[in-house]
């Protein structure tokens, strides 16, 4: 009856774990096409008495960048986050630079989110320019010279894998991942241009297809556990 038992046992440990990552392999493959979006990792560990331990890991690799016909799209070409800000005064960190210009001058994230300390352009902007350090400069008409309203900031974490996921494609600083840090004299930026999601669909697939399998194996453990428990009780009776 104990190594049933611990068939059971070991069988939903194993099984929850699989779920577990079955779950972030979705979320992966749903955000195949979100700009800027950086896997999770479910990283298992094998302990010594047979149960699984589990992980979670960002994957803070660089997907590939693309032009679009956006001026407000700005990509990040190498490490680094940009801080928003939320209407509730929360802070978090994205790598999405799919940008806009609100009603009020100000530049946010496509969810209204404030884009670092606060951006305005001046009402009269005939065009504008994102440079490669974030700074922004406002054109009044064709020829003029231009002005900088301000400057796009640019942080990093000393580790960034282990950043949390936030709210719609934003990270969240943890005590892992460190403070964040401003990086300056950089040239990162690339106006009209949008990072891709750094998901590798056939990685994810296979991922997909190998958890679907180990859970199917867990299940027919537990069958044969079940087995071994009904014939125990009817040999006792």
């Amino acid at each position: 009856m104990f190594n049933a038992q611990a068939i059971v046992r070991r069988s939903i440990n194993n099984a929850t774990n699989q779920f577990d990552r079955l779950a972030y392999v979705g979320n992966n493959l749903a955000n195949y096409n979100t700009s800027g979006y950086k896997c999770v990792r479910f990283e298992q560990m094998l302990k010594e008495c047979g149960y699984i331990e589990g992980a979670i890991r960002t994957d803070s690799k660089q997907g590939s960048i693309r032009i679009t016909d956006n001026p407000y799209d700005v990509a990040i070409d190498g490490p680094g986050y940009i801080p928003v800000t939320s209407p509730d005064g929360e802070t978090q960190y994205t790598r999405d630079g799919a940008f806009k210009r609100g009603a009020d001058g100000y530049l946010y994230t496509l969810d209204d989110w404030i884009v670092g300390d606060g951006i305005k352009f001046p009402p009269n902007c005939y065009k504008f320019q994102i440079k490669s350090n974030g700074d922004i400069m406002s054109y009044d008409e064709a020829g003029s010279p231009g002005k900088k309203v301000g400057t796009i900031p640019l942080v990093t974490f000393d580790a960034p894998e282990e950043l949390e996921q936030g709210v719609y494609n934003k990270m969240v600083a943890t005590p892992d991942s460190g403070q964040p840090k401003l990086v300056l004299h950089h040239e990162r930026f690339k106006q009209n241009c949008s990072e891709n999601s750094n998901t590798n669909i056939y990685a994810e697939v296979n991922d997909m297809l190998r958890l679907n399998a180990s859970m199917i194996a867990s299940m027919r453990l537990l069958k044969v556990a079940d087995d071994m428990y009904n014939k125990g009780i009817n040999i006792r009776e």
